[in-house]
Formats: structure tokens, C-alpha cells, sequence
């Protein structure tokens, strides 16, 4: 027997604060890594392990507040703590990994599609993973042609944002960023629900096993939304997050160059041969030279 899904039992109210979650751990992951890019490399893991918790949780965040609008019409939906737990766990390890490799190696090519991938793939693992730890009585089946497109998608929002993040300029562009990211990553989540099928098994009146929205997914909420206020209250009182100067200046290695603060070298002027009537450039130095004379040499 078929179930009857609905991805959107309380209408707009559960996509749009998804998509705003998704957002939010967007903008703060990015601007944490480009934050990450304007200091020294000692500072540089700590900013972009800001980053990813950021994104991470704002993924995991967006993915579950959505849930919260799912629903199967012939038997009620619960969830099992652990994968519940592990899907966040895997956002923000395979996020973190991604975004490690650009803030150390840049945003060229190589780290970009690197990087993209491993965060695309966290991402979609994060989806599918949290989707496996649903507990109703049926089975639950995937179309794998739209599996794969929700896969792509992530995989591309992940690359952009990377991008976005290699990107040092100022506050509104991560902010227009991350509009875009939350755009993909809650598409990449929709088009991957639309590839679900249910299949009831005969007692559908029975209890599933497992813990209900209500009683796990709010309470279960409530830390990373606490941990994107805590990163968010980092971000805005960091005196360089609206796009502010290094906090070191690399020193120059351009051959011919001198390093700052060495004192240029004094010129000397050749002597005049001997015999030669003095010019007029030397007799203007002559001058200047027995002007500095002391008293008690003249």
C-alpha cells in the first residue's frame, strides 16, 4: 500500500524558517572563512573551525525544521536518536573538511572541486542519513535519477559557496552568498524529499519505534540555534568581520626589494678626478659640503 506524503502539512511556515536557518548558518560560516583569510596562520584553524560548525548546524538546522512539516497521512513519524544525532555529526566533519582545504590551500581549482565535493557529499549524507533514522510502519524508497540530482545540486551549492568564501570582500557579499547557498541547499533537501516513496506495511495503526517530532526534534534544535547565536555574537563584534584590513602585513620577497623598516643605504657621490675643473654640479657640492663644516673645523 502506497502512503500519502506531505512535505508540507503547515504550509509555507516550515520552508521559509528552513530556508532562513540555512541562510543564517551560510552567512556566518562564509564570512567566518573569509575572516580566516585576513590573519596569520596560527589564527586560521580556529576561524574555519567556526565555519563549519556554522554551516554544519545550519544545514542540520534547516534539514530537521523542514521535517518538522513532513508527514505521512496513514501512520505517524518518528525518529531515532542516534542517526539523528550522527547526521549532525557528519554535516559538520564533512563541511569542515571542505572548507579546511580552500581556507589553507585558496580557492583555485583543484581545492575548489576538492573541497566542493567532500562538502557536497556531507551535505547530501547529512540528508539521507537523517532520513534513515525516520521510523513509521512502511518502507521507505528512493527514484535514484532524482537522488542523483539532488546530489549534483548539493555538490554545486557547496562549490559556489566555497567560492564565495575564497572571495575577501566585504559583508554584503557574503551575505548575497549565502542567500544563494541557503536557495541551493533547500532545493538540494526538497528535491531529494520528492524522490521518497512510502510503502505501508499492513498494521498501520501500530506505534513506530523511536522518539516523535515534537518530543525530539524541538528540544534537539535548540543547540545548534544557540550555537549560530553564540558564532553570530562572535561575527558582529569582530572588529575586521565588516570587512576590515589584515592584522599582519606579509613582508616583501621581491627580489630588490628591502624588508620593511631596513634603512636605505647611504649614497656616496664618486670624488672629482683629479685635474678636472670642478662643474657646476661639482662646485654646488663643494659648497654644500663646506656649509655643514662645525666652526671648529672651518
Amino acid at each position: 500500500m502506497q502512503g500519502t506524503v506531505d512535505g508540507f502539512s503547515y504550509g509555507l511556515v516550515t520552508p521559509l524558517v528552513a530556508y532562513l536557518m540555512a541562510c543564517l548558518g551560510g552567512a556566518l560560516g562564509l564570512r567566518c572563512t573569509t575572516r580566516s583569510m585576513l590573519v596569520a596562520r596560527s589564527w586560521r584553524s580556529g576561524w574555519l573551525a567556526l565555519g563549519s560548525a556554522a554551516i554544519g548546524s545550519g544545514i542540520w538546522t534547516m534539514h530537521f525544521v523542514a521535517m518538522m512539516g513532513f508527514t505521512v497521512e496513514e501512520t505517524p513519524v518518528h525518529y531515532d536518536k542516534p542517526l539523528t544525532f550522527a547526521s549532525l555529526g557528519v554535516a559538520i566533519v564533512m563541511v569542515g573538511v571542505g572548507i579546511f582545504i580552500v581556507g589553507h590551500r585558496g580557492a583555485s581549482g583543484a581545492a575548489l572541486f576538492t573541497g566542493g565535493t567532500i562538502t557536497g557529499l556531507g551535505v547530501a549524507s547529512m540528508h539521507y542519513l537523517g532520513m534513515a533514522g525516520m521510523r513509521l510502519n512502511g518502507d521507505l524508497t528512493y527514484n535514484t535519477l532524482t537522488v542523483s540530482a539532488s546530489v549534483v545540486i548539493a555538490m554545486a551549492a557547496a562549490t559556489a559557496a566555497l567560492w564565495a568564501a575564497g572571495q575577501v570582500r566585504g559583508f554584503l557579499w557574503s551575505v548575497g552568498a549565502s542567500l544563494v547557498m541557503g536557495l541551493a541547499v533547500s532545493g538540494m533537501h526538497y528535491t531529494g524529499m520528492a524522490a521518497l516513496s512510502v510503502h505501508l506495511h499492513g498494521a498501520t495503526g501500530a506505534t513506530p519505534p523511536g522518539d516523535s517530532p515534537a518530543t525530539l526534534l524541538a528540544p534537539l534544535l535548540v543547540g545548534p540555534l544557540a550555537f549560530l547565536l553564540l558564532a553570530g555574537v562572535v561575527v558582529m563584534f569582530d572588529p575586521l568581520m565588516v570587512m576590515g584590513r589584515p592584522d599582519w602585513t606579509p613582508a616583501e620577497t621581491k627580489p630588490g626589494v628591502p624588508a620593511r623598516g631596513v634603512p636605505p643605504h647611504t649614497v656616496r657621490h664618486p670624488a672629482p678626478h683629479p685635474g678636472r675643473r670642478p662643474g657646476r654640479r661639482d662646485h654646488h657640492e663643494h659648497h654644500s659640503h663646506r656649509d655643514h663644516r662645525t666652526p671648529q673645523s672651518r
